[in-house]
This record gives C-alpha cells, sequence and structure tokens, in this order.
C-alpha cells in the first residue's frame, strides 16, 4: 500500500509540469507585442470597410514582420499558457498610444464619460 501511495505522490508530482513546450521559433516578447499591435489597427478597417477581408490584413502584418503563421500561433498559445499574455498586450496597448497619441486622450474622455466599465477593462 505505501509503495501505491508513493507512486501516486511520484506521479501527481511530475504531471503538474508545463502544458504546452517553448516553440522552436518562439516569437520574442517586444516582436509579439509589436505584432499584437499592427494587428489590433488592422482589425479596426474592418469598422470602416465592414466587406474587407480581415485575413488578408492579418496575413500581410505577419509578412512585414517576417513571422509565419504556425510561429505565431505556436508561440501565440506558448504565452497565453505561461500568463505572460497580459504583459504583451499592455505593450501593445503602449505601441498603439505612441503611434496616435489621440488616441490615448480619447480613451481617458470616453472612461471618464462612462465610469461603469470594468477595472480589468481600463
Amino acid at each position: 500500500m505505501k509503495k501505491l501511495i508513493f507512486i501516486f505522490v511520484l506521479l501527481s508530482m511530475f504531471s503538474c509540469g508545463d502544458y504546452v513546450d517553448k516553440p522552436k521559433n518562439l516569437i520574442d516578447a517586444k516582436k509579439m507585442s509589436e505584432i499584437m499591435a499592427d494587428m489590433s489597427i488592422s482589425d479596426q478597417a474592418t469598422f470602416l470597410y465592414p466587406n474587407s477581408n480581415m485575413e488578408a490584413g492579418t496575413r500581410y502584418v505577419l509578412k512585414t514582420h517576417n513571422v509565419k503563421p504556425d510561429d505565431f500561433n505556436a508561440s501565440f498559445k506558448y504565452y497565453v499558457v505561461k500568463n505572460k499574455m497580459k504583459g504583451i498586450a499592455e505593450d501593445a496597448q503602449k505601441i498603439i498610444l505612441e503611434k496616435d497619441p489621440k488616441a490615448d486622450q480619447y480613451v481617458k474622455d470616453k472612461l471618464k464619460k462612462n465610469e461603469n466599465v470594468p477595472s480589468f477593462a481600463r
């Protein structure tokens, strides 16, 4: 019985490892935030042009950063599992605000106007 408990404890210790292995072509966090910022800007074009092809915009952003879609997907999954995506998203937001300083004031005005926005969305 002691051997069975020992084996169970041993298995439970080793089963708590990582869910996703580190990809071979992992995109570094800084470049990932730049890609996410460009994808966000590209995504906004769909509001201006509703019949546009969002997939083409995504392919264009990945091509400009010299990143393969499979590498991007693997890196995205890795950062999500490692709980690093929040920091990358915040860096992407800073990049967007640097590109368009008027957007920062617009966001602040909207938050003042609507105070019911939850804290995680601010």
